[in-house]
């Protein structure tokens, strides 16, 4: 079985703020540790590394080159893997699309679905409700 997460849940991993953090920083661990493939897709890379810099979010918030350390330690894991869209992948998004009808914020998240379905991931770890919606995939909240 393959999974994946959210940016919001290493971004709570990160943020030592974060009433999460505790919950956060042990599951990142624990898959970083763990030998069951994890997807790291590149839009909640991205996500992370642009959240995780931005004054705006955090009061301290991570410098760039710490982010991008935090990305390449769970990266250099070997069962950590990563992609993109594939050929097939606008056919997959559509089919996403068609079924939750993504707008707004809400087309990040279909794009990540899209991701995981096309990469036969199915678990997504993540406290974002609205990834309930999607069908396909398994959405568990690490601080439930």
């Amino acid at each position: 079985m393959s999974q994946t997460v959210d940016a919001n849940v290493l971004l709570c991993a990160s943020d030592e703020a974060s009433p999460f953090h505790p919950r956060a920083r042990e599951l990142v661990e624990r898959l970083a540790r763990g030998r069951e493939i994890v997807y790291l897709f590149w839009p909640t890379v991205m996500a992370y590394v642009r959240i995780a810099t931005h004054p705006a979010v955090f009061a301290r918030p991570l410098s760039e080159r710490e982010a991008r350390g935090n990305v390449a330690a769970l990266l250099d894991r070997p069962h950590v893997r990563t992609t993109g869209e594939q050929e097939g992948f606008w056919r997959r998004y559509s089919e996403v699309a068609d079924d939750a009808v993504p707008v707004g914020n809400a087309v990040p998240d279909a794009h990540l679905v899209a991701l995981m379905l096309e990469n036969d991931v199915r678990t997504l770890w993540t406290h974002d409700r609205d990834f309930r919606r999607f069908r396909g995939i398994d959405v568990r909240d690490p601080f439930e």
